[in-house]
């Protein structure tokens, strides 16, 4: 049933990136078809390339702050793999538009894309994929160490992408201590914060904010719905609940960015969160260090991930390459480097990618704009998978109707 309603809703979002885009394919690059490697079968990809190749990264889940550290060690230990890496940012929303093409004549210009949970369903939906896991499994063993989340969240990939990053998200909160005193620890208090405070609480517009997304979609599991897992017929509460909260919210901006010059220049003094956009931001300078964050007294962790994924056609050099980088960066020690900046807090997938084995600059960073709860909070809380994506576009499309409509 969920597996039906998932790719009808992710076709309708594909032929609306398609419109959009007007099916338009990046410009100049490598290429597969007549004139170059035919494309791999799972039979004939050799364990190493024939000749060191060039991997060009499409990035539509901000994935290179995490995995970018990570691709360059690998070129730099295993120069007789690949040559070099190009990187290429775009959105989720134009993937299909931009990928699509290349698949149906034979000609990529991008041989990896880092994607989130939209994007990889959307390119399911279309046959986009190669099945990467179910066709080259056996050379990808370092999945079988994925941290138990992660796991979970490997299932949405149906056997064609490999999850890389995973953080247990939120719903969390930040706020500007010297002004809220008394931190609000339920949704009834936030909501009752909010009305004694009308205007200075607020969050972005979830389709295009991750925590936006996570305060959305965490609200029906602290809540008690009916059935979280349902926008449309379980979230009854929740619906309730933003509508009566929408009425101290001026507007809704349409990116996170807005929400921290909003809290950093103080129009805003209190907003939901995840555990990246609480460090991040601090530590960037964006935030000032001494903002605090706090977690509902009974919540649920809405996990999320981020996956790699190999257009169909590819090389049989291209592929070989791209499963060893694959494998290599799901090592423990490599996976560590998700710690990053915070972005993705923790970040690492696999078991045993400890804070330890991360770059000295990342364990700066942790030790200084971490929070020395959230480990412990990790551990004890429940987590589920966020929505498979027609679920998360469902509950983002009623809230742009019901709730955000006019205001953002």
């Amino acid at each position: 049933m969920r597996t039906r309603r998932s790719t009808s809703f992710a076709a309708a979002l594909t032929l609306s990136a398609l419109a959009l885009t007007g099916c338009t394919a990046p410009g100049s690059g490598s290429t597969t078809g007549p004139s170059a490697p035919a494309a791999a079968d799972a039979n004939e990809v050799p364990a190493k390339p024939s000749a060191p190749v060039t991997l060009n990264i499409l990035d539509v889940a901000g994935d290179q702050k995490l995995t970018g550290e990570m691709v360059d060690q690998f070129v730099k230990d295993h120069p007789d793999i690949i040559s070099a890496v190009t990187w290429e940012s775009g959105g989720a929303p134009d993937l299909v538009g931009t990928i699509k093409p290349q698949v149906d004549s034979g000609k990529l210009s991008i041989d990896l894309v880092m994607t989130g949970v939209v994007g990889l369903a959307s390119g399911i939906d279309q046959g986009l994929w190669a099945p990467i896991v179910d066709d080259y499994g056996d050379r990808l063993s370092n999945m079988d160490n994925y941290l138990a989340p992660a796991a979970e969240m490997q299932k949405y990939s149906e056997g064609q992408a490999v999850l890389t990053v995973y953080y247990p998200n939120g719903p969390l909160l930040q706020y500007d201590p010297s002004v809220v005193t008394d931190v609000p620890s339920t949704p009834e208090e936030v909501l009752a914060w909010a009305q004694a405070n009308p205007g200075k609480f607020g969050y972005a517009r979830p389709a295009n904010s991750g925590p936006g997304l996570a305060f959305l979609t965490g609200l029906p599991y602290i809540l008690g719905d009916s059935d979280p897992t349902d926008p449309e017929k379980g979230w009854d509460k929740t619906w309730a609940y933003l509508k009566e909260l929408g009425a101290t919210i001026d507007n809704y901006p349409t990116g996170t960015g807005q929400v921290i010059s909003n809290m950093a220049d103080g129009t805003w003094s209190m907003i939901p969160t995840t555990t990246g956009w609480d460090i991040n931001p601090r530590a960037t300078g964006q935030l000032p260090k001494e903002f605090e964050a706090a977690a509902f007294d009974d919540f649920t962790w809405v996990t999320d991930a981020h996956y790699a994924v190999v257009p169909r056609g590819q090389s049989a050099d291209k592929m070989s390459a791209t499963l060893l980088l694959l494998q290599y960066m799901l090592t423990p020690e490599i996976n560590a480097m998700a710690y990053d900046h915070g972005y993705f807090y923790p970040g690492p997938s696999v078991k045993g990618a400890t804070l330890d084995m991360a770059p000295q600059a990342s364990q700066d960073v942790i030790a200084e704009f971490g929070r020395s709860w959230y480990d412990d909070l990790i551990e004890e809380m429940p987590k589920v998978p966020l929505l498979p994506a027609a679920d998360v576009l469902r509950a983002t499309d009623i809230w742009d109707r019901e709730i955000g409509s006019g205001k953002y």
